[in-house]
């Protein structure tokens, strides 16, 4: 089956695009759920994996691969672990705010998430000395709202929905921001997160074959190229940094390096693209689009769509 052209979806030569983002939220993404596991540090030891061990083996396989990534962290997680908040970015790694705690948004109003959002760029700024340009709500969903609270924040990119396999602009007036969905099968935690009590998933089915993971991701990334589509990869230090794992990242990598005309960049690289190429003629996400709908049938919506 022959290829579509794709030239001029994005820049020269590439005709597609793939995004690496870690998730670095040390023991607090499991805190948030499982709350239970607090004061457990046996079982907490497992998240903390990533800290001691899973981030420096990520960041020597992407020096290795020359290639450049987008962290998530959350402000808490950097003012636990300072120095190896400093060392990701020294890397040259983009470092985006994932909120102050690792909080789930749903159960937070639009104040509340504001304040989480604030808080924790203002932590990553000055670790780092640069203001993040992108977010990722840590769990649950955005209150309406909550895409303008980003853009007055001065941030041009979210990474926190799904609904598409290309960037698409949030509705609403101002600078563009962005959204750049993430899909699931895309992921390590869904093939690999396990503890065993508290259960973790609670059936423990899980812990899938390297190789058939291997093999998925091939194929969907093969996909997005093949469609001139823009790939975000979900990984976390404590699940792919293992002695076993971190050789499937190697090798993915290493694979999707070799496929013609893919784009390996970091998140805001990507977003200050789309925004740029969109802008002037798709000023909004189209009409039926969800992020269109959602605008539209938030309570009081302030951005009515015809």
């Amino acid at each position: 089956m022959s290829t579509p052209d794709f030239n001029g979806r994005w820049p020269a030569p590439y005709t597609s695009a793939a995004v690496l983002t870690i998730d670095y939220n040390d023991i607090h993404g499991i805190l948030t759920q499982v709350p239970t596991m607090a004061g457990r540090d046996k079982s907490l030891s497992v998240w903390r994996y990533g800290t001691t061990r899973g981030v420096q083996r990520l960041l020597d396989v992407f020096a290795e691969q020359g290639v450049r990534t987008t962290w998530c962290i959350p402000g808490i997680v950097a003012q636990e672990n300072p120095e190896v908040i400093r060392s990701i970015h020294a890397a040259g790694h983009e470092i985006a705010c994932a909120g102050y705690r690792h909080e789930n948004f749903s159960t937070l109003d639009l104040a509340a998430q504001q304040a989480s959002l604030l808080r924790g760029c203002a932590v990553l700024e000055q670790l780092t000395g640069e203001r993040p340009r992108g977010f990722r709500a840590p769990a649950g969903s955005y209150a309406p709202g909550f895409a303008d609270v980003l853009r007055s924040a001065g941030l041009r990119w979210s990474s926190s929905w799904a609904g598409d396999d290309l960037p698409y602009l949030h509705p609403g007036p101002g600078n563009a921001l962005v959204e750049l969905p993430l899909h699931c099968e895309l992921e390590d935690a869904p093939y690999f997160a396990f503890n065993l009590a508290p259960a973790v998933p609670a059936s423990q089915a899980r812990i899938a074959s390297y190789a058939e993971v291997l093999d998925n991701w091939q194929r969907d990334l093969a996909g997005f190229q093949r469609f001139g589509l823009c790939a975000v990869m979900r990984l976390h230090p404590e699940i792919l940094g293992t002695v076993g794992r971190i050789a499937l990242l190697d090798e993915c990598l290493g694979w999707l390096k070799g496929q013609p005309g893919v784009w390996i960049s970091s998140a805001e690289e990507v977003a200050t693209w789309w925004a740029q190429a969109t802008s002037a003629d798709r000023p909004g996400a189209e009409s039926d689009h969800p992020a269109a709908v959602f605008a539209r049938h938030q309570p009081g919506a302030l951005h009515e769509q015809p």
